[in-house]
């Protein structure tokens, strides 16, 4: 079919403004004018052309397009496009410059690396030379836990990064081919997150005296746990057997941490004692609560301590031997049953219902968290997420910042007795016995239906749940049953699934409940929301500043015999 278009345009270089037609006759096909008379006529353009300035020669380009129809301009942009475009990978190459090309590309995510080896034969070149599947895995492995764990646990660390002297490196083949074997791992992981299917081994601490693992902390060789037979026990990873036995508290271990030199831990002997990681050889006793020590956590040369007293003490850590105390944080009204804190905060959990925030650097009252409609027994915080869990059977979250609580979890049937989170996930273990995954990020939505965020139910202790910890793989927890349970979600295999048993809540009445204190309940009118802060000198002595309500009166706490606690009033 023909076409035919007619513009009229303005002649600009015509001092009388005159109007001319063109029009065109074209078919799909462009001709070309082939006669003597136009070839001759267009060489004369040329030597003109050549003899122009830059601008010169785009003033005539311009003037050239501005007499042209709409059409011809099709034609001269569809010449344009491919001259505009450039192959950069493929031409820095031939500038020797393989090393920038390579780089490009290695910003690429996994699919659009994939798609890139697609493209021709020079960037499949550049992305197999330049070992860009093994630098992928190497980037994931630097910046994400689950990669890094993943590459510790499937032992091929060391195929990445430089190789160990007289080793081979491996091809782009092998981590090309390795790579979506990660990604089925990693699928495979979150699947048996979401669904609960685990592979479970379990080590029977047989305490003769009494029965109960309050509380732990692992790593990937071994695990540390304080009995309730006033022991500290370490147990081998592989083996499951226990190590090494820590004598030296005389009431309960409640509470531990370890680092690479010391463990320290709390007792219901209202101690603080401090051993060798390596040895088991106890270096210093720490004298200063005057009742159970309930909670503890240390880091970059400071511990804080918490106890049945409803005081926190705040320590300088100069070295295992040479421990001092800082101030003593006073402004709970019953036993403040957990701590934690980071560089900014330090956030405290009591049975008078609320969450306190003081400041790290000064130790000075903050604000209050009040919500929770029983005593807290637990909390986690990190950046501004402080995850609380309580006798009223449920957990909050809230911003640590404004106070405001964002979310209110409920599913267990008794008191929420441990919580641990990270970016995706809350762990809790409760009274009942049972241990549930939340999903952290859509806790976070407001928009999410509170049915949504349970992902599972993990019932298999027979007791209460008294301690927990979790990272990418695995929960390690801790109950009254005198187990530790390792629940594994990367080596499941669908024989090794377990029926989970309903937990039996038969026990005795004077069981001991690992060190949870709640404020009787009451209705108080002059109910305290301040702070004290007590210091201590070198000699003991302190002084209290501060107002409102005297926090140590006796008759604001729920009078409880330390080892013998049945229940709570309601």
């Amino acid at each position: 079919m023909m076409k035919m278009e007619t513009d009229k345009i303005m002649d600009e270089t015509n001092s009388n403004a005159q109007a001319f037609t063109t029009t065109m006759l074209y078919d799909p096909v462009r001709k070309k004018d082939s006669s003597p008379t136009y070839q001759t006529e267009r060489d004369l353009c040329f030597q003109y052309f050549t003899q122009w300035s830059e601008s010169g020669q785009v003033d005539f380009v311009e003037q050239l397009l501005s007499r042209m129809c709409h059409y011809q301009h099709g034609q001269i942009n569809a010449y344009l496009k491919p001259m505009l475009q450039r192959d950069f990978i493929t031409l820095l190459p031939i500038k020797g410059l393989d090393h920038i090309a390579e780089n490009i590309l290695s910003y690429l995510d996994a699919e659009s690396l994939k798609s890139a080896e697609l493209v021709c034969k020079e960037w499949l070149r550049v992305i197999s030379e330049g070992m860009l599947w093994k630098k992928l895995i190497e980037r994931k492995v630097r910046t994400d836990s689950l990669w890094r764990g993943l590459a510790e646990r499937r032992n091929w660390m060391q195929y990445l990064f430089k190789p160990r002297p007289g080793q081979t490196q491996r091809p782009h083949s092998f981590h090309r081919e390795l790579f979506p074997k990660i990604m089925n791992d990693i699928d495979s992981i979150e699947n048996n997150w979401r669904t609960g299917r685990h592979m479970l081994r379990r080590i029977n601490c047989r305490s003769e005296n009494s029965k109960g693992v309050y509380c732990l902390q692992y790593d990937d060789g071994k695990i540390v746990s304080g009995l309730r037979d006033n022991t500290i026990k370490i147990w081998d990873r592989t083996d499951l057997q226990c190590v090494k036995t820590l004598i030296g508290h005389t009431g309960s271990v409640l509470c531990l941490q370890y680092d690479d030199k010391v463990i320290i831990s709390g007792s219901s002997d209202s101690t603080v004692r401090v051993w060798d990681v390596n040895t088991g050889e106890m270096v210093n006793t720490l004298i200063h609560h005057c009742e159970a020590v309930l909670h503890l956590r240390f880091n970059n040369g400071m511990m804080v301590t918490c106890s049945k007293d409803r005081s926190i003490a705040v320590w300088d850590m100069t070295s295992p031997s040479e421990i001092t105390l800082r101030r003593v944080l006073v402004g709970h009204r019953a036993a403040v049953n957990v701590v934690d804190f980071d560089e900014k905060y330090i956030v405290s959990a009591s049975g008078d219902r609320t969450i306190k925030v003081w400041s790290t650097s000064s130790c000075e009252f903050v604000r209050t968290l009040n919500g929770h409609k029983r005593g807290i027994a637990c909390l986690q915080y990190r950046d501004r997420l402080v995850v609380s869990g309580s006798s009223d059977n449920s957990i909050r979250l809230w911003d640590i910042e404004c106070g405001a609580c964002l979310r209110v979890l409920e599913g267990h049937e008794e008191l929420v007795r441990c919580i641990r989170f990270d970016t995706k996930r809350i762990v809790s273990g409760a009274y009942d016995g049972k241990i549930k995954v939340w999903d952290l990020v859509a806790a976070l939505d407001p928009r999410a239906a509170s049915n949504t965020l349970c992902l599972n139910t993990l019932v298999e202790h027979t007791g209460r749940v008294f301690r927990l910890q979790f990272d990418e793989f695995q929960i390690v927890s801790s109950s009254h049953d005198d187990t530790i349970l390792i629940w594994d979600f990367l080596n499941f295999t669908p024989n090794e699934n377990k029926t989970g048993r309903t937990p039996s809540h038969e026990e005795d009445d004077d069981e001991d409940d690992g060190e949870f204190y709640e404020e009787e309940s009451r209705d108080d009118a002059g109910a305290f929301m301040g702070g004290y802060v007590r210091h201590r000198d070198a000699g003991g002595s302190g002084s209290v500043t501060g107002s409102g309500s005297d926090p140590e009166s006796d008759d604001l706490d729920f009078e409880v015999d330390v080892e013998n606690i049945n229940d709570y009033d309601e």
